[in-house]
């Protein structure tokens, strides 16, 4: 919730979709619904925290990198299985995979679990600020925070001719339908250095369900289905494989 410097300000919560479809119903029923709704959130001192980051050099240019990655940090309800522990997860398999397979692009290939996205982004801005001088280097940054159902593609952000790039490189991903690729695209944790003009691309999925469990107690690992998450893995594996190993870097 963002309110403008002039409004007052007012708290406010969300109900599951569980317990708003029980309140539903019951006024379906007829019942006068009462309910008594107690907040007990605090704002806490801040306190240390880091972004976690591993990496495969490239083989021939190491200084130019492709990041991916989702956020470490998620509501206090639920486990953030879906916001964002799957996209996460999904990021770090993504470069194990190249790792097991001896899979050694061209560029480097780092993957960053970004702390701090759902209340401050200090995760995303310490990256800018720590690699300032190499952005420049930064080839392609993605990011997963929608959730790891069913892929469809990504939305990418960046000049046409690397649009165009990018669109030939989902073609890969079309056997498993996660080959359409979009204008606009990126994610919070990608968006200070996106700023800096760093090409961004999101990963986007299905996201028909995804309110039923962002930021609630049904957001648990239980959600999350396999075969959609290994799709999900697979996309930004070769979203990140390509661009890093191709002859020349993404125009910006």
């Amino acid at each position: 919730m963002r309110y403008d410097p002039d409004v007052p300000q007012i708290p406010h919560a969300a109900l599951t979709t569980e317990d708003a479809r029980m309140l539903h119903r019951m006024q379906d029923r007829g019942e006068r619904v009462y309910l008594r709704l107690t907040m007990e959130a605090q704002t806490y001192p801040d306190v240390e925290s880091r972004n976690v980051i591993a990496e495969i050099r490239g083989r021939e240019f190491p200084d130019e990198v492709v990041v991916l990655g989702g956020h470490i940090d998620s509501w206090d309800v639920g486990q953030g299985a879906m916001d964002d522990g799957g996209g996460t997860v999904a990021a770090w398999e993504a470069v194990r995979l190249m790792h097991v397979l001896g899979m050694r692009p061209r560029r480097t290939v780092r993957v960053v679990l970004w702390t701090n996205e759902e209340n401050g982004l200090r995760g995303g801005n310490a990256y800018r600020d720590n690699y300032a001088d190499q952005l420049d280097k930064h080839v392609l940054a993605i990011e997963s925070d929608g959730g790891v159902f069913k892929p469809s593609g990504f939305g990418f952000t960046g000049s046409d001719e690397a649009f165009e790039i990018v669109q030939q490189i989902g073609s890969l991903l079309d056997r498993i339908e996660a080959g359409t690729i979009n204008r606009g695209g990126g994610g919070a944790d990608i968006g200070p250095i996106m700023r800096e003009g760093v090409p961004g691309a999101g990963l986007q999925v299905d996201g028909s369900k995804y309110f039923w469990f962002h930021h609630s107690h049904a957001d648990t690992i239980d959600k999350l289905d396999p075969e959609e998450m290994a799709r999900c893995v697979a996309a930004m594996a070769v979203l990140a494989y390509v661009v890093a190993d191709l002859p020349e870097p993404l125009p910006r």
